[in-house]
């Protein structure tokens, strides 16, 4: 029965009525109790428990561009008060953007907090007078129940009653089909919306029911290039993209995507994001840059002067992240980089940066010559893009990212894995060929990073092996001997000398923790005079040296502790379930690829000093690190015994890498504990009862690889060998041990991107897949109860488990649950990012040291005008 003004629902007196709809009747009501007016919605029947409990998390929403619910009833929603009217089009295109902006930010809110509103159309958007618009009935479509589409909604007319034939028109792909539908179906709703607001008109429209799902299904998305900016209608057509993978990913990189619209297209208007500007310095950093901006800008654009100076600016990762690669383009113009796991772009006569769509999981990337195409690597597979955006191209599949170059005639040179040697594929796709008379003299020999030289036959490469074989040398296409030119394990790159084309260039590489250049003859092949240091100390890993040039002068480099987070100064720090730090566990400093003790007092990790890696432990209750080897090779990365002891390392002091131990406190001497003799190699885990050690190791002719090597024990001899656990064409790693050690938890990227897996020890036939959505990463509770990984997204997962404890009893698996973003994800091949208390409560992760920022790049401009001719 309607209600009349003077009628109350608890302490809500009713004013007057507002409208109807199919859900029931809207009233303009007082809260009684403070005074305030609000409106409320009465349902025509009772509210489930459910409704109840999920419309908490809609009223926990809290955004200038969402109406607020403020309360349930027992058939009744509480929810602000707005004075406004219906989104309508058409809208002047600033107005219009401005809008999409707004609504773009309150999804991005819902989205993040887990709520989804699916039923986004112009009937549920208000504009108000002062406060742009907001956005009605959030996420209450999907907590009432899915918006479908049944038969009885295929027999409907046009103008038939009812909200559902509303609702129709606003529908994605896979709400028609009856499918549930997440985040990206309010991404395809907000396109129809924007098409709307952009032309007054409907983008899918039909004389029945039948023929609008028809054309949402079949037609291909309308365009607004006759109105608008040929990137808005970009924007709106990748929105309307029928298969969900195809459309923005989240509504935050479709808001980022409206700013960049905005900025481009009207920028006398402005763009009223809410929150921080993501994509965009501040502006007290735009005015002390834009002098250097503009000469940058007459750098890339004009000719150079006769005697170019130097010049130089900062490059700001994006908000909240780092940068792990990058990349300038051939020709100088525009960096590449790799930063959440994304591609993006910037051209270094702009203050934006965008990303491109379609890169995600991006590890590293290099161009074509002609500066127009991306090459990048995710996914195990290496994949090309258009520097501008579009779909991307799978080329060839890869085991490792190590880097690629791509000369003039189409052919691109890479490592298919850290000890796969170098291949040779066609960039438009094939199976890659090895080239087989580079040579490789031993087994811990690695060749990785190439970089084309002018000629575009010979290249540089980096040998990662030993001492007397690791260096940068020069390969060929045309199969003629390596020519070795340095002893330094660097990637290396070749630029032209300022205004001396067709002369002797300069071989830019790092030597110790230095960047430096010394003249190279590009024909000869051959060094001439002494090294210069460009740069003290450049940041890096052990294998890539965090540089790059161009054609045109340009250097693109970061300090020590820069790019890929490793040798970064960092503070290990405990986190609970909740994604709330809770504790610091050590002082300022560098620990990469570290490991919690059994007694969760101390660490191992690894550090490098003058270029040289060595294992160190820190006492966190005395905050003190001492230094475990010194060896000359690398001893990297370390482990823990069970008993917390010894500690164990992967060297290749021998050549190859095999596996020592030594005494945690310092004492005794180091001995080899396994004989690996591979190019690479490292220690996984250690059973509890301290039975078994499992190591990862690249194959022969397989990928990575899990072996198990039993360890001497009460009952046995000490001649026992290892064996291989898993030994497959894909990737096995981080392998870890269930408590009972039974159980083997691992990464593997058998269904082309990495997830997390479960199999029996010893093998049984029987595995179990515990991710979906990519995962990497497993770590066991202590008691065995739950299994935590790293989601494709970077969140932390927990996953209840129950271990069998027969044959007869199954491994059983409970449903995957969010905890929270890591906030530092170790991108190194070893990958470790993250430790677990004993009672699973707290997680030692690393973060950035107080007051300190993840560190920018720094771009130098004629950088060869500082070098001697």
């Amino acid at each position: 029965m309607p209600l009349s003004g003077g009628d109350k629902l608890g302490p809500y007196e009713i004013l007057a009525p507002l409208g109807a709809g199919g859900m029931g009747e809207v009233y303009k009501a007082r809260d009684t109790r403070v005074d305030r007016i609000v409106a409320v919605k009465v349902s025509k029947q009772e509210f489930t428990e459910r409704f109840e409990r999920e419309s908490l998390a809609v009223a926990a929403l809290n955004h200038p561009h969402i109406c607020q619910l403020y309360d349930v009833g027992p058939n009744y929603l509480v929810m602000e008060y707005i004075e406004g009217s219906p989104l309508k089009g058409p809208l002047p295109l600033d107005k219009a953007l401005e809008y999409a902006g707004q609504i773009a930010s309150a999804l991005d809110t819902a989205h993040t907090n887990k709520v989804t509103h699916r039923d986004l159309k112009p009937a549920n958007i208000l504009v108000t007078k002062s406060a742009g618009v907001k956005l009605l009935d959030f996420g209450l479509a999907k907590i009432d129940r899915p918006v479908t589409v049944d038969d009885a909604t295929l027999a409907m007319g046009l103008t038939a009653k009812g909200t559902i034939l509303g609702t129709l028109l606003y529908m994605s792909p896979e709400q028609v089909n009856g499918i549930e539908a997440g985040p990206r179906s309010d991404i395809f709703s907000f396109g129809l919306v924007l098409y709307e607001m952009i032309t007054a008109k409907r983008a899918f429209e039909g004389a029945t029911a039948a023929s609008v799902i028809g054309a949402i299904l079949e037609r291909p998305a309308p365009s607004v290039a006759d109105v608008a900016p040929a990137a808005l209608d970009r924007l709106l057509r990748r929105c309307l993209e029928k298969d969900p993978e195809n459309r923005w990913q989240t509504a935050r990189d479709l808001r980022a995507a409206l700013e960049l619209v905005s900025q481009a297209s009207i920028p006398a208007a402005g763009f009223r994001a809410q929150g921080p500007r993501r994509w965009f310095w501040p502006t007290l950093a735009i005015a002390a840059t834009i002098g250097v901006l503009t000469l940058a800008f007459l750098h890339l654009r004009k000719a150079p002067p006769a005697e170019p100076s130097t010049v130089r600016f900062e490059i700001p990762p994006p908000e909240k992240s780092s940068i792990d690669f990058f990349k300038l383009s051939p020709d100088g113009h525009v960096l590449a980089f790799v930063a959440d796991s994304r591609l993006w772009i910037r051209s270094l006569d702009s203050l934006e940066v965008q990303t491109l769509a379609g890169t995600e999981g991006a590890q590293e990337m290099f161009w074509s010559p002609d500066s127009q195409l991306i090459a990048f690597f995710a996914q195990g597979k290496l994949k090309k893009i258009a520097a501008s955006g579009g779909p991307a191209q799978i080329i060839c599949s890869v085991s490792q990212a190590h880097g690629g170059t791509w000369n003039r005639d189409g052919i691109i040179v890479l490592p298919l894995s850290l000890t796969s040697g170098l291949f040779q594929v066609s960039a438009g796709g094939g199976t890659p060929v090895p080239l087989t008379k580079l040579g490789r003299s031993s087994p811990g020999f690695s060749q990785i990073l190439p970089e084309f030289l002018p000629d575009g036959r010979h290249f540089l490469y980096a040998a990662v092996s030993n001492p007397a074989e690791k260096g940068i040398y020069v390969g060929s296409l045309d199969g003629s001997a390596s020519v070795r030119l340095l002893p330094e394990t660097s990637n290396a790159s070749y630029v032209p000398a300022a205004g001396t084309p067709g002369q002797d260039g300069y071989l830019i590489f790092r030597r110790g923790q230095a960047l430096m250049a010394q003249r190279l003859d590009p024909k000869r092949l051959s060094l001439r005079g002494d090294a210069s240091p460009l740069v003290e100390e450049v940041g890096g890993s052990s294998l890539w040296t965090a540089f790059s040039v161009s054609e045109n002068g340009t250097l693109v480099y970061t300090t020590a502790g820069g790019a890929r987070g490793r040798g970064a100064s960092a503070q290990l720090a405990w986190w609970d379930r909740s994604g709330k730090q809770v504790g610091l566990f050590s002082p300022p400093g560098t620990y990469d690829d570290f490991r919690l003790a059994p007694n969760e007092t101390r660490v191992a990790f690894s550090m490098s000093r003058a270029d040289n890696v060595d294992v160190w432990v820190l006492d966190a209750v005395r905050g003190i690190s001492s230094r475990l080897t010194s060896d000359p090779a690398i001893d990297d990365p370390p482990m823990w015994s069970p008993d917390g002891l010894r500690v164990v390392w992967a060297s290749n002091r021998s050549g190859a890498f095999d596996l020592y131990i030594k005494s945690a406190n310092g004492t005794g001497p180091e001995q080899l504990l396994i004989k690996m003799g591979t190019a690479a190699g490292w220690p996984e885990d250690w059973s509890q009862d301290g039975r078994f050690l499992i190591y990862q190791i690249p194959g022969v002719k397989t990928g990575q690889d899990l072996w198990v090597a039993p360890q001497p024990f009460e009952g046995t001899g000490a001649d026992l060998k290892p064996a291989p656990y898993l030994q497959t064409e894909f990737d096995e790693k981080h392998g870890r041990f269930s408590p009972d050690g039974h159980w083997v938890a691992y990464t593997s990227n058998e269904s082309g991107r990495d997830e997390i897996y479960v199999q029996s020890l010893p093998l049984s036939g029987a595995k179990f897949q515990i991710s979906a959505g990519g995962g990497i990463e497993p770590e066991w509770r202590k008691d065995g109860t739950e299994l935590f990984y790293i989601a494709g997204d970077h969140t932390l997962m927990v996953v209840p488990v129950k271990l069998a404890i027969s044959t007869s009893e199954p491994f059983q698996i409970g449903q995957p649950k969010r905890l929270f973003i890591v906030p530092v994800l170790d991108t190194f091949i070893v990958g470790r990012s993250y430790q677990v208390s004993k009672d699973g409560q707290r997680f030692l992760l690393r973060a950035l040291a107080s007051g300190t920022t993840a560190p920018a790049l720094t771009a130098v401009l004629n950088f060869q005008t500082q070098l001697k001719k």
